[in-house]
């Protein structure tokens, strides 16, 4: 199919007014004026052109939590919410620890998704890091790399030994990272909110004590080392400290994290692992995006059941969604208050995840696969969770007032999404 995209604006360190012809799921011309009687016009008069959201952390919950989300559901609320490729973590059931779960995953991803879906493995078979470390020779090319999100890996020698295969296949490795040694039964941050409240609450050394201890075995290894949705600001120090060093360390962080403090909490639409952090943590990581030791915005897309989130503060589980909202959020609260340029948001949504992974996507140019996202940056609309893609609703964002809602996805030359409905696989 050709599709031609006529009359947007097209992002690329600036906006340019140029059309897109694809052919056959590629780009095939960029430029001005494009003219071809063979191809379906899409106007994209006042709307913005940008290459497809790529969101490096995610929970699709199948196999095993299907009630919370599927593969469909959670590819549908992902083209909403203008992303083109999503990478979920291995904490399913069973865990994706070998190549035969792998293989039986993305056999459902062929059927359902209607997105890029590329998984990440497991560390350690079954997340625990007391078990063997998985065939990273046998699955590495198949995954965006290994995580045992969700848990921290609590042994140095194991890590050590993980980052040390990694390296032999230049794979990577993504962590939760947190000393459980230290979490004290805690489930929200130390803060004003926990003591008023009476919640058991954690500090920020759980997390900034990994982080470190990472590093610095990544270091030894000269391992690949992402840490996965950084929350504290002495974790920023530690992060920014190796990329001076030169190290091979990135970093992502969550739209909640950045807009929320420990202070907002209210319900357990708030209780996520991480926790809201206190507000000298927040603007750490505010710098630190706009300064480029952070490398990208990711959701951590987390559903969960309605009655499961009613529970209290305590027995809730951590958690919350964040496809549909995350570009809205980040275009409003940075880019229209000019704290940062709309080239700077594209680069955190589609450029560096690309760059982290190795994929050979994030620019609008000849050549490349046609994953594209088309922005209406005008229209101001509220988050409502009630129409919500996703089977899950736990959003601390509900009632939002935001701008920059993607119109249309477009994933490998087919418009997925478009105003509100989505082309399943068998449409």
């Amino acid at each position: 199919m050709r599709l031609l995209l006529k009359n947007g604006e097209v992002i690329y360190k600036e906006k340019l007014k140029q059309d897109i012809l694809i052919d056959d799921g590629m780009i095939v011309e960029v430029g001005e004026n494009i003219i071809d009687s063979d191809a379906s016009i899409i106007d994209c008069e006042g709307y913005v052109i940008s290459p497809g959201f790529i969101d490096m952390h995610v929970h699709l919950r199948e196999p095993g939590f299907e009630d919370k989300e599927t593969v469909k559901t959670g590819t549908a609320a992902a083209a909403k919410g203008g992303y083109t490729t999503i990478c979920p973590m291995p904490n399913t059931n069973p865990v994706m620890d070998d190549i035969n779960k792998l293989m039986n995953f993305m056999k459902i991803v062929e059927k359902d998704a209607i997105v890029n879906v590329l998984p990440y493995a497991s560390i350690n078979k079954n997340l625990r890091d007391d078990h063997d470390i998985v065939d990273m020779e046998g699955i590495h090319q198949y995954v965006a790399g290994f995580s045992n999100d969700g848990i921290g890996v609590q042994s140095p020698k194991h890590m050590y030994q993980a980052m040390q295969k990694a390296n032999l296949y230049e794979a990577m490795i993504a962590a939760h990272c947190e000393d459980e040694s230290i979490l004290f039964g805690g489930y929200v941050h130390q803060g004003v909110k926990s003591r008023e409240n009476g919640w058991e609450s954690m500090t920020s050394l759980p997390e900034s004590l990994q982080i470190a201890r990472d590093v610095l075995i990544a270091e030894e290894t000269d391992c690949r080392y992402h840490v996965c949705h950084i929350s504290t600001k002495e974790g920023i120090r530690i992060v920014k400290d190796a990329k001076k060093r030169g190290q091979k360390v990135t970093c992502e962080v969550t739209p909640h994290h950045l807009l929320l403090t420990s202070l907002d909490v209210v319900d357990t639409n708030f209780k996520m692992n991480p926790p809201l952090r206190g507000i000298d943590d927040k603007y750490a990581l505010i710098q630190a995006l706009l300064e480029g030791t952070i490398d990208c915005i990711a959701t951590d897309h987390a559903p969960h059941l309605e009655n499961e989130k009613k529970r209290s503060m305590k027995e809730a589980p951590f958690g919350v969604v964040g496809l549909e909202t995350a570009f809205p959020l980040i275009y409003t609260h940075f880019v229209r208050s000019n704290m940062a340029s709309l080239g700077q948001a594209i680069e955190w949504f589609s450029i560096n995840p690309a760059k982290i992974l190795n994929l050979n996507m994030g620019y609008l140019v000849k050549g490349r696969q046609a994953d594209v996202t088309i922005l209406d940056l005008n229209t101001k609309k509220a988050v409502d969770k009630h129409t919500f893609l996703s089977k899950g609703k736990n959003t601390p964002f509900h009632g939002f007032e935001c701008y920059g809602w993607p119109v249309m996805t477009i994933v490998k030359g087919k418009v997925v999404y478009q105003d509100g409905k989505f082309n399943s696989k068998e449409e």
